[in-house]
């Protein structure tokens, strides 16, 4: 080691680890989002084969079952990473990343007939994308936590929110590649559309494989966080990866800091109160309840109810996931100076006018142009606050000694809270929606008052003083 990297540490090595682990985030957009461009030929292909039986409720848990896996993903996260490991629990989420495509491309599995719907086929389909969404759980949780662990404070919230911008960034990508399957499918509309009942879902889901087989070759490479390594015991090997990070004299300052956690009392989840918990729920129960997933899974959908083709409204989504990567960016840029709540309340107030407007369009039929920017102006108002920041939040709001178990309890409850919201909106897009958007305006109201009222500003202070913070 040179003595620069003694002296300041290496940026080049935390980087390149905060790269690799940010891959997760990617893949949890990519497998959340994928489902967009699929689902109204998945719906085709499944009604032609189940007529009625395939009712819009049924279509609306095959379009978001992997939440329920999500769920499950998050309720097991604490328990897989402070017993396997960040890292381990990072290869477990890309490896069903990449079981799940294969099967969901493929549900048939070679035993069951190929292409002909049947209420088995559906099942099948189903269990795999909820394998997905397993590892998605694992990842939203994991992946925050590890590069949370891993970074200075003084750049950790920029570097948890790349895991943000990564998630987007793999939105972005499914939508092109979505857009780029649906377009080679055949030259004309009615070609294109026969193609994609029959072969372009399988196509969009097996492409998820690409990036799950990188992912798991690459995070093999990283090593375990150095808060992990001293909660096992394992000084030597913390210090050994602090010291890269930070240079020697800061390494040895954290990693007594980091002692002083570890040798207090194996701590109860309830430890210093219940709020700290409560907020955590309350943060990721907020972050879904404002309606973005439902903007995000049914954004073709919804451009082509406002009279948007197919063609169209696959650029129109696009054109939305260039707009959530500029505004994701901003966060990045701003968390670290601003702080944690101004950028939530602003980012709530943008939302409520967003939803708002939305609904007053809807209830008055005026849908067009003025949607698409309500629509911009909303999810730019989720990307530059929620979106990121919620998982900056939750991956250092909590104390190290119950970070894990916190951390899987706050992350099911925010994908609790996203398959409530994405299962529900076909059902009640059918009863108003305009008084859906009405719902979702209310709840981006009270998000803001939420924070005004009840989350502390966690910015510059490192995660050993999160015990300080609570305890008081």
């Amino acid at each position: 080691m040179t003595n620069t990297v003694q002296q300041q540490g290496s940026r080049s090595y935390l980087f390149s680890i905060v790269l690799v682990a940010i891959i997760g985030g990617l893949l949890f957009g990519y497998d959340t989002a994928v489902v967009s461009g699929a689902e109204k030929a998945l719906q085709t292909f499944f009604r032609d084969g189940l007529g009625a039986l395939y009712t819009p409720g049924l279509h609306g848990f095959t379009a978001s079952s992997a939440l329920i896996g999500c769920v499950i993903g998050g309720a097991i996260s604490g328990f897989m990473a402070s017993r396997l490991g960040r890292k381990r629990s990072l290869i477990a989420a890309a490896l069903m990343f990449f079981i799940s495509a294969v099967g969901s491309w493929c549900p048939e599995s070679g035993i069951l007939p190929y292409g002909e719907p049947s209420m088995t086929l559906l099942a099948v389909f189903n269990i795999y994308r909820i394998l997905g969404g397993v590892g998605v759980g694992l990842a939203s949780a994991v992946c925050p936590m590890y590069i949370a662990e891993i970074s200075p404070a003084r750049i950790r919230g920029t570097l948890v929110s790349c895991n943000q911008f990564a998630i987007i960034f793999g939105m972005l990508v499914v939508y092109f590649v979505n857009y780029m399957i649906r377009n080679n499918l055949g030259e004309t509309a009615e070609a294109i559309q026969s193609a994609m009942v029959s072969l372009g879902w399988r196509r969009m889901f097996l492409s998820e494989a690409f990036p799950a087989g990188t992912f798991c070759l690459l995070v093999m490479l990283v090593p375990e966080t150095p808060r992990y390594l001293a909660l096992r015991g394992n000084e030597s090997k913390a210090f050994s990866i602090l010291e890269k990070i930070n240079g020697t004299a800061e390494a040895k300052t954290i990693l007594g800091e980091i002692k002083a956690t570890v040798n207090e009392k194996r701590e109860k989840i309830f430890t210093y109160g219940v709020t700290v918990i409560v907020v955590g729920v309350l943060l990721s129960f907020f972050q879904q309840a404002v309606g973005i997933n439902v903007v995000l899974y049914y954004a073709p959908r919804i451009f082509e109810n406002m009279g948007a083709s197919g063609d169209a409204s696959m650029v129109q989504t696009v054109v939305m996931g260039i707009v959530n990567i500029v505004f994701t960016v901003v966060a990045i840029f701003t968390v670290d100076k601003v702080g944690r709540r101004p950028l939530l309340i602003i980012g709530s107030i943008g939302m409520t006018i967003g939803m708002a407007a939305l609904a007053v369009l809807s209830f008055t039929d005026s849908i067009g142009v003025a949607a698409l920017v309500f629509i911009i102006i909303y999810t730019a108002s989720f990307m530059m606050s929620w979106g990121p920041i919620c998982w900056v939040l939750i991956a250092e709001i909590f104390p190290n000694t119950i970070r894990s178990q916190a951390v899987a309890i706050a992350v099911a409850a925010q994908w609790i809270s996203n398959f409530l919201v994405s299962s529900t909106f076909p059902s009640l897009s059918e009863w108003s929606v305009g008084g859906t958007y009405c719902i979702y305006a209310l709840m981006s109201l009270l998000s803001a008052l939420f924070v005004w009222s009840r989350v502390p500003e966690t910015k510059g202070k490192t995660l050993e003083e999160m015990s300080k913070l609570w305890k008081k």
